[in-house]
């Protein structure tokens, strides 16, 4: 059982919308033992996926967690007009600063050093977010991407983003932005389908996770499904640079987005999590 509340969390701009789950029972900050944060993968959202169905084992720990959608969640998104907002405009910048934001917001109840867990796109960020914040206790990743130079490449030739027309795509991009229409929507013929020329060429600022590797030494757990191909979600390479202690699973019958696989995923989280945390109190 837990307690959840709906949260609005303020931005420069738009405010980050999200849930706060508490253990069952708790009475402020210091009834739980720790918290969580919960980064969701690229065009999803706070309700759906691991931030959707971890919370109630975490608190199963004793851990609050936040689940929020960046800036950047869904594909395309309206709030209190017809103006459009979601992942077709997101930047990375952006990205990295809505952690920052939900990461003060968690701070401000009293956990300054959440554990951090990040699926997918999340999970590149995740790496990024923890290796500016040393003190992070303990890194999930859920099917992290290499993020860095070779993402786009590697997601085209996987049949995903631009897939066969990537260049005939960049430089469409490029002809936009430098039109003045970084905005305009452009169709993708692989997931995540519609993107505005501006955000696609931004995938090119995506941290590389195998660079930040070094940079992390707070226990690592990298976990990726067996349908997932190994150079897009290099989790033996990662576990190889990390500065700290990394440990891979590699989940059978398992694709990226964990589809009938959750409660497997849910165990080897917490089970490791439970072991770190109580390594992390020796």
């Amino acid at each position: 059982m837990l307690n959840t509340s709906l949260v609005s969390i303020a931005t420069d701009t738009l405010p980050l919308e999200g849930a706060w789950y508490e253990p069952a029972g708790a009475e402020g900050s210091n009834a739980a033992r720790g918290a969580a944060l919960l980064f969701h993968g690229n065009t999803m959202n706070f309700y759906s996926g691991a931030p959707r169905f971890l919370p109630p084992r975490l608190a199963e720990l004793g851990v609050a967690s936040l689940a929020f959608n960046r800036r950047g969640h869904d594909i395309l998104a309206v709030r209190d007009s017809r103006a459009a907002e979601g992942a077709a405009f997101q930047t990375i910048a952006e990205a990295i600063a809505d952690n920052r934001y939900a990461a003060a917001w968690v701070g401000a109840r009293g956990f300054q050093n959440p554990i951090v867990i990040g699926h997918s796109n999340g999970g590149m960020l995740a790496a990024r977010h923890v290796a500016d914040h040393r003190e992070t206790p303990a890194l999930v990743l859920l099917s992290a991407h290499c993020g860095g130079a070779d993402m786009l490449p590697l997601a085209s030739r996987a049949g995903l983003l631009a897939g066969e027309r990537l260049q005939a795509l960049m430089a469409q991009a490029r002809a936009l932005v430098r039109a003045g229409r970084g905005d305009e929507l452009m169709l993708l013929p692989g997931w995540w389908y519609v993107t505005s020329a501006a955000s696609f060429l931004d995938l090119a600022n995506c941290p590389d996770i195998l660079e930040l590797a070094p940079r992390i030494s707070c226990p690592v757990l990298y976990i990726r499904g067996d349908a997932e191909p190994r150079e897009l979600y290099p989790a033996e390479e990662f576990q190889r640079r990390c500065a700290g202690p990394c440990e891979v699973a590699i989940v059978p019958q398992c694709d990226h987005f964990y589809r009938g696989r959750e409660a497997v995923i849910a165990e080897l989280v917490c089970r490791w999590l439970r072991n770190a945390l109580e390594r992390g109190r020796q």
